[in-house]
């Protein structure tokens, strides 16, 4: 799963049970009770999955095929300023994949990492509904449309707290 350990304090391990328990500890409520945790937790490390297990009495390998299926689940903690760059064939077609060439040169990661500092994490999606913007780019909650790839350093210069 994840090569990072962690160690989970006994809040957390509390936070994940009465998540679990809002949800009747049903093993028909998973992805229910990953999303809270992914919401509370950010991200879904291994840790957080084996309690969520347990506590569902679903098997491991289960919880993790979930987490691993849905693109909506990461197991990686994101950035302060999570980036996403939609590759939909609107924004696609408009030029969305220099864009994200533009956010990796600047940001020196990949797709899925994370910046050294903690500060941006970068990924792709595949639509965000906002087709007549495209390119469109999603900086946590905030939404960035026509984007060019010589937009990229004034966005990021927005987020230089």
């Amino acid at each position: 799963m994840s090569s990072i350990k962690i160690e989970l304090r006994q809040q957390d391990i509390d936070k994940i049970k009465e998540i679990a328990a809002s949800f009747g500890n049903r093993e028909h409520e998973l992805i229910n009770v990953l999303h809270k945790c992914q919401e509370h937790f950010g991200y879904l490390p291994a840790e957080v999955q084996e309690v969520v297990a347990e506590e569902l009495k679903a098997p491991v390998a289960k919880v993790y095929g979930v987490v691993s299926f849905y693109s909506f689940f990461t197991m990686t903690p994101k950035g302060k300023h999570p980036i996403s760059i939609c590759l939909g064939t609107a924004c696609y077609v408009r030029g969305a994949e220099k864009v994200l060439d533009e956010f990796k040169k600047e940001l020196s990661i990949e797709v899925g990492q994370t910046t050294g500092n903690g500060k941006f994490s970068l990924s792709s999606l595949r639509c965000v509904g906002a087709c007549g913007l495209a390119p469109v780019v999603l900086v946590g909650e905030k939404t960035y449309g026509r984007v060019a790839p010589d937009d990229v350093k004034n966005i990021l210069k927005e987020y230089n707290d």
